[in-house]
């Protein structure tokens, strides 16, 4: 098994993944990201006894956390690799500066095209929302990226003087007629988001159409996936642990092979 970490802004998500990332996560866990330094307990908290591993395949969104991780991780005494616009993703990347790609992105490709061919849009859902788009033509060609519900509600709080904190932004609304402030900034962070949502969703597949590619599939991923689960008129696929199994899908496509013995 390998070892696949994923740091994001808010919370670092780690599991045991097979080479390859056919095969669904086991035992997820994860930490803030601002306690990287406690990762190695928490991992072996939470996976006291499997071994043999393989290694830690890294993907990170805060680049001033990174060290911190390797540092701390340094314990464990496996081989450390970390994803980058340079790794082999299965598809190239057709995109002008591959180095601004974040590496969840970069991840998430190589998990989607672990999965099935292209094309194929991702959508992962967490403080911020990315699209990924990968066509058969031409790779990653590149994708959005728009403000989480969480940010929404929180910039709301942050630039207003008598805006609450609104933290539930999971819970379905059933009324677009709000009846409280909090009530008001529920409908229009999980109504509106999800409008968002599809807007650009609708846009992609129409650009998509218009350039000749056959029908993509639609992933989606992240925290906040359960907001627009069921709400969005196309059919999606949510695979939860994506990132980290496009890690493992990665880690395969891009490690040594192994030295013939003599």
């Amino acid at each position: 098994m390998l070892l696949c970490i994923d740091i994001g802004n808010t919370h670092t998500h780690f599991a045991w993944v097979a080479p390859g990332g056919q095969q669904q996560a086991h035992g997820q866990g994860e930490i803030p990201t601002g306690d990287l330094p406690r990762l190695p307990t928490a991992i072996s908290a939470q996976f006291p006894s499997v071994r043999p591993l393989l290694g830690i395949a890294i993907c990170s969104v805060v680049p001033a956390a990174t060290p911190l991780a390797i540092a701390a991780l340094q314990s464990l005494n496996l081989p450390i690799w970390q994803i980058d616009h340079q790794s082999n993703l299965g598809v190239p990347l057709h995109y002008p500066q591959p180095r601004e790609i974040g590496q969840d992105r970069l991840a998430n490709t190589a998990g989607a095209i672990a999965l099935g061919p292209p094309p194929a849009i991702v959508i992962d859902l967490g403080t911020a929302v990315t699209f990924d788009i990968i066509t058969r033509r031409g790779g990653y060609e590149g994708g959005i990226i728009a403000p989480g519900p969480a940010l929404m509600t929180r910039y709301l709080h942050e630039h207003t003087a008598q805006l609450p904190l609104v933290e539930d932004v999971i819970t379905p609304v059933y009324s677009a007629i709000g009846k409280s402030t909090v009530d008001a900034m529920r409908i229009g962070a999980v109504i509106g988001f999800v409008g968002s949502v599809q807007a650009c969703l609708d846009r992609v597949l129409l650009e998509l159409e218009a350039a000749g590619e056959p029908t993509a599939r639609i992933i989606t991923s992240g925290g906040a996936s359960a907001v627009v689960a069921g709400r969005l008129t196309q059919l999606t696929t949510d695979i939860p642990d994506l990132t980290l199994r496009g890690l493992a899908a990665a880690w395969a496509l891009n490690r040594q092979p192994p030295v013939p013995s003599s």
